[in-house]
Order: C-alpha cells, then structure tokens, then sequence
C-alpha cells in the first residue's frame, strides 16, 4: 500500500508565506451608504437588481412586501392550526407557540421572495423566528415547510426555537453587514446590520471610501482596491466570494469583514451522508458551491457568472443555449448525443447533467456538480441517477438502457474510489487512499477521502494524516486535523504545532483544538505568541456557535481534553437546553455522568437515549457496563445481547458478554459470546486470552494449551502467555 507522501515543491515554510492573521474589526454601518448611492454611477446593474432574489431577501412586512393571503385564512399541518389575518395595517399569525398553546403573532420581516416566502417573528430577548408555515408564491397557497415531520414545540426543530431562528441561521446570508451578538449568559440577541437585504455592498464590500475617491478624482479614479467582486477577480476567487453565502458551512469568525479568503471565515460541509449522497450528489441542502468545487466546470475556471446574470441572478441564457456558450451544439446538442427528441425535456442538458431536488417543499434545486448519469454505481450503493430519476423506472432497466446506448463507462470518475471508502467496503481505504495523493482530484474530493478515512484502521494511516498537514491545500489540511484531533493526545503536538501559523484561520483554529490535551508551559517558546493568538481566535469561535448545541458540543469535547470534566459536564448540559433531543450531547455526558461516578444521572439518560433511538448500539453497551459494575449482571446481559444484533462487528461487545455469563454461572453461553467475537476478529488479544483462561478455569487444558500457543506465535514479547502455557503444562 502506498501513503501520502508531501510534495517536494510543498514545505510548510513555502504555506506560511502568506499573511497568517487577519483582524476581527468590525466594519461600522455608516461606511455602507446603500443602493441608491450605486444607482447614480451604475444605473444598468441597479435596474438588473432591483427586484431581484438578492433584493428581496429580507423586508419590513407592509402591504407591498407581504405575497402571503392574511384574510383571515386558515392552515392546518401536523395537528397544529394557523390562522392569518390582518389588524389594520399589521399583519398576525394564530398559531403554536413555545409552550404547545396558540397565541397572536405580529409578522415583522418578509424573508425571500419566490419561490416561497417566509415569514419573521419577533421573540423576547432579541430572538426573530421564522414560521413553519410559508407562502407558495407560485401556486398562491400556504404549505407547511416539512409536511412530513412531526414537531413537538420543545424541540429544538419548532419554529419558536433554535431550527428556525434568524439570528443565527439565516441573517448572515440574507442581510449585509450583520454581527449576530449573541449573549450565552442571558441568551439574548442584539444583532446589528447596516442594510436589511443583500445589497451591492453585501458582495462588492462598503462603498464609502470608492465614492469619497471618485467624488474627489473624477476621470482620473482608478480602482484603489477597495472594491470586491470586480472584474479583475479571478474565477476562483469569484466563487470563493459567492460561496460565503451559498455554501453549507461552519462559521469560524465573529464577523465577515472582506478580509481574507473564504476559509478564513467558513469552513465548508464535505462529502458525508446525509447531507451528500456517497457519491457527491446532493442529498440534503448543499447551497450548490460543495458540488460545484467536484466539477469539471471549475477546475476549468468557470465561475458562477458565466451562468448568471451577475445582478439580476437570471441564467444568461434559455435551454441548450447556456451550455453552448462553451460546448459545442453539434456535437453535444444533438440526438446523437442525448438520444432523445430534440424540443423535449429529455434533450435538456440539465435535465442529464444537473438532476436536482425540492427543498423547503418547493424550491427545485439543480446539482451543481455536472457529472455523467451513473446507473451502474446506481446499482452498487444505492446513489440516484438521472436516468431513472427520469423516466421513473427501476436503476437495473438504467444501467441497461446506459449500456445500450453508449456502451462501457468509458472515463474514470472520482466517485469510483470515494462511494466505497464512505460506504465502508473492506478495502475502501486503499481507494481513498489514491484519491488523496491524486493531487488533479478536486480538493473538496481529496479532504472528504481524508474524512472517510478515519472510520478506517489502515497500517499506516496516522502516517498519511500527518504528511497531510503540509497538502498545499488548507481544506485538507484543515480536514487531516480534525481527523487527528479526534483522539485525546499529545502525540501529535509536534506535527500540529506549526499549524498554528497556517495562513487560514479555520485551520489554525482546528490546530488550536487538536493541541486541547496540552497545557500553556508545555508550548514550546518558539510558538508561544502565535497560541496566545489562535486562543482569542479559537475562543470567538466557540463564543459565535455557543447558541447551537453543537457548539456546546464542540466545547464540551474541548475541555474534556483539557481534563476540565466539571467544565465539559457543564457544556454538554448547555447543549442538551438548546436541543433536548440531541443524543451526541446526551450520550457524552451520560458516560461523563458514568465515569464521575454519578450512576442515577448516567442511568436516566441513557435509557433516554434507547428510548429516542431505539437503534443506537454503544448506548446498550455503555449502559450494561454501568449496570455490570453496580452488579446488576441480570440486567447487563440482555442490554449487551441486544448490542451484538445492533453492533455485530464490535468484539468488546462479545468479550464483556462473556464476562457477564461467567458471572452468572452460564459457561456456555461464555465460551459461544468470545467464539462468536472471534469469528469477527480471528486474532484479537483479548479474546483469546479470555477463551484459554476459559478453557482452564473448566478444566479444559488442552483448549486452553492450543489458544496460548497461538497467543505465543502471534505476541511473542509478552512473556503472559508462555508463562501461563508453561502452568499448564
């Protein structure tokens, strides 16, 4: 097997080039003047805007913003009724509240435009709620967002609570200029912008000073830098900059200022399921820029606006006519090709190349990552395929008609090797193996091969992880170390410790946590000032995500590697406030609980646990490992027979069920439980040193005899087992 091994040309000297910190200042309100100010010099492009999605993203509700029927019309979803109506010029909602009771809302904000429109609440303590319920501003009706899925109104999912809040889930993207200023200890919002849709300046940065130097040079104005997303940004660049809002990403600092790059703010969602299907589709909402950095498309520098009208966000062009500008029509727009008749829904290129889905109810989506129909990877591990998407048939009849008509699958595709490396095949982590060190794969492909590759226990996997740390790419860098970070060690210390002058501050932040286990006088002097830095960083990191239970999450794991248990207890509880229902928070603090010795409280949430997910295995496990140690041994087994069903590959699974059957006297069903672990695991340590102490406590010595000679020949330097043959014999 062949590992990573870094780039001549890539040393970390040659990545840190690059200005490493970026400030956290706050841009004030008065430097962004507003649309009416750009309409003056760019009339063209305001008109293009002007009523545009971008335009529209957020409004006062009055008469002239408000799409939705208020005439005292009534909407029933899920058990819960919604009654909109009117009092003078304000507009209500009768609907559910926090408390399970039905109250009066004032709607204070529209949000979007088409082809829906939501609509916002304002709650105490700062805090704007988006309904549940929407305005279909095509079809004229209202429609519950998630038909489907039933809400209770204390979980976190309700419209009154942390699923549809604005503050944090939707105003950076729908507002310019905003600062979220959340405060944990009161949980209160105070968030600020400097204009309440996404203006000119929201992509082109605040225009005061351009206006001050064109009002003083005149003819002579020549672009000082102070302006974004002009016509000298690059392809790359371009997206980058879309993509701050059209990317499913977690946010690292406290502000968008127009400093830096894309990764000194977010940090994108990988391929992973759910989100993407293991192949790179999308699945749940990507925000297109995750599938858009997979494709051909922009390896080859094409850029959203090659697609797009730049202001009015209208596609150039209508049908083929869009991907002719670069793909020849004879060659591509013909039945030759496609094989269906032309003027047809199947002769459209998207319809092929961009199958999409609904999200939010009615929102149609198009997969940005332009790829080939795949029936045949279809058939392996379950991914859609157009084809059959299409026509409504079955992904064997597909890959049939595939076949028919264009023959083998002549090119490679990049999901070949990452389907079976997320999907968990055997010998999937020698395929993502290759992606990774194929450095003409997309990076966005290459960093979710590294995250697969932690669910596997490759020789030699710790060695590619940290070549990884110095990829010429910061999103497999930053991706290698939340992999390493994932253990509670200072074995890595060393490799991690220069990364806290990466140039992108995601990465730096990531570093930061993956040196948790570390204390202050153990960093090196040489990288002292850089940690204090990364620390104020880090820290504003967990204070702008600490109103999300992961967040809290996030912390809590921070601590625990500190040794701060009180601390991390304390974080996992926040969590567990924000979302009752998220079993990550539940299960870590059920197993602090555990360990603390506070057996009552870890008992009652890990039954919690089984009772929301039913189908969670470690929970059975842990939870007979408390019962076993409080000598409930009757009540142990049935918890860890059920864990076997669940998690048949897990062997300690096997090896405390044994355990717990000699306890009780049933030698049997011990010997089966470690034979059963065995056939999963036909070398493993422990368990053939249970079996032979088996084996010799019932008097069955030559067993025993044949097991410690195989623990001999497999561990010759632990002198146990020969000593203990040597008793026997």
């Amino acid at each position: 097997m062949v590992f990573f091994s870094c780039k001549k040309d890539v040393t970390y000297e040659n990545i840190t080039k690059e200005n490493a910190f970026i400030s956290d200042k706050i841009i004030p309100d008065g430097n962004f003047l507003g649309d009416k100010n750009c309409k003056e010099c760019h009339a063209k492009e305001f008109d293009e805007w002007h009523g545009s999605d971008h335009d529209k993203a957020m409004q006062i509700a009055d008469s002239l913003s408000v799409l939705g029927d208020f005439n005292n019309n009534v909407f029933k979803s899920q058990g819960v009724t919604s009654r909109f109506f009117k009092q003078g010029q304000d507009f209500y909602v009768n609907t559910e509240g926090p408390d399970g009771k039905n109250h009066d809302y004032k709607i204070i904000y529209t949000f979007g435009v088409r082809p829906l429109q939501q609509y916002i609440v304002k709650f105490p303590n700062g805090h704007y709620q988006c309904l549940r319920t929407a305005w279909d501003t095509v079809k004229k009706r209202w429609f519950d967002l998630y038909p489907d899925f039933k809400v209770v109104h204390s979980e976190w999912l309700h419209w009154s609570r942390g699923g549809l809040n604005w503050n944090n889930m939707c105003s950076d993207c729908h507002s310019t200029n905003v600062r979220e200023n959340y405060d944990q200890k009161t949980d209160t919002y105070n968030t600020k912008y400097a204009l309440i849709n996404v203006n000119c300046e929201a992509c082109h940065g605040p225009g005061k000073q351009h206006v001050e130097d064109v009002k003083r040079l005149g003819d002579a104005y020549q672009d000082s830098g102070t302006m974004h997303m002009t016509m000298k940004t690059s392809p790359r660049d371009l997206v980058d900059q879309c993509a701050r809002c059209h990317m499913r990403r977690e946010q690292f600092s406290a502000n968008f200022n127009f400093e830096g790059t894309l990764l000194d703010h977010y940090f994108p969602q990988l391929i992973e399921t759910p989100i993407y299907y293991p192949d790179g589709q999308i699945s749940d909402e990507d925000y297109v820029y995750g599938s858009f950095i997979q494709s051909k498309m922009y390896r080859n520098n094409v850029a959203c606006n090659n697609c797009h009208n730049t202001h009015s966000l209208k596609l150039k062009f209508e049908g083929n006519a869009l991907c002719a500008q670069c793909h020849l029509p004879q060659k591509f727009d013909t039945p030759e090709h496609h094989f269906h008749k032309m003027g047809t829904e199947g002769a459209m290129c998207i319809n092929c190349h961009m199958p999409g889905k609904y999200y939010m109810g009615v929102d149609f989506r198009r997969d940005h990552s332009f790829r080939v129909p795949r029936p045949d990877l279809s058939l392996k591990y379950g991914t859609p395929n157009a084809c059959a998407g299409c026509h409504k048939k079955d992904d064997k009849w597909a890959w049939e008609a595939f076949q028919k008509l264009y023959g083998a699958v002549d090119s490679t595709h990049f999901s070949d090797k990452l389907v079976p490396g997320i999907v968990g095949d055997p010998k999937g982590d020698v395929l993502l193996l290759d992606l990774i060190n194929d450095h003409k794969q997309p990076e966005m492909v290459r960093a979710s091969a590294v995250k697969a590759l932690s669910h596997y226990n490759s020789a030699g996997k710790t060695e590619t992880l940290l070549g990884l740390l110095y990829d010429e790419s910061a999103l497999v860098r930053g991706t290698s170390v939340d992999v390493l970070s994932q253990d509670n060690t200072s074995d890595y210390a060393n490799n991690l410790l220069p990364l806290l002058e990466d140039p992108k501050r995601t990465v730096r932040v990531k570093a930061f946590y993956g040196l948790g286990s570390l204390r202050e006088d153990q960093i090196p002097e040489q990288y002292k000032t850089a940690y204090q830095r990364v620390k104020k960083e880090f820290f504003t990191y967990l204070d702008i995500n600490s109103d999300f239970p992961g967040g809290q999450i996030k912390e809590g794991d921070y601590y625990l590697k500190k040794g701060n248990i009180q601390h991390a207890i304390e974080s996992y509880e926040k969590a567990l406030k924000i979302d009752n229902i998220n079993n990550q928070a539940r299960f870590n603090l059920a197993n602090l609980y555990y360990n603390n010795g506070n057996f009552d409280k870890a008992e009652a949430a890990f039954k919690t646990i089984i009772e929301q997910e039913p189908e969670f295995g470690p929970t059975y496990y842990s939870l007979a490992l408390l019962f076993a140690e409080q000598g409930r041994h009757e009540e142990a087994i049935p918890l860890l027979q059920k864990a076997s069903k669940i998690m048949p590959d897990n062997v300690r699974v096997y090896y405390n069920l044994s355990l717990l059957y000699d306890k009780t006297n049933q030698p049997d069903l011990a010997e089966k439980a470690l034979i059963n672990g065995l056939k999963i695991d036909a070398n493993n340590e422990s368990l053939l040193y249970a079996l032979a102490f088996h084996y010799a406590n019932t008097k069955q010595n030559e067993k025993a005899k044949n097991i410690l000679m195989k623990l001999v020949q497999l561990f010759p330097n632990n002198p146990q087992y020969s000593n203990f043959l040597r008793q026997l014999n």
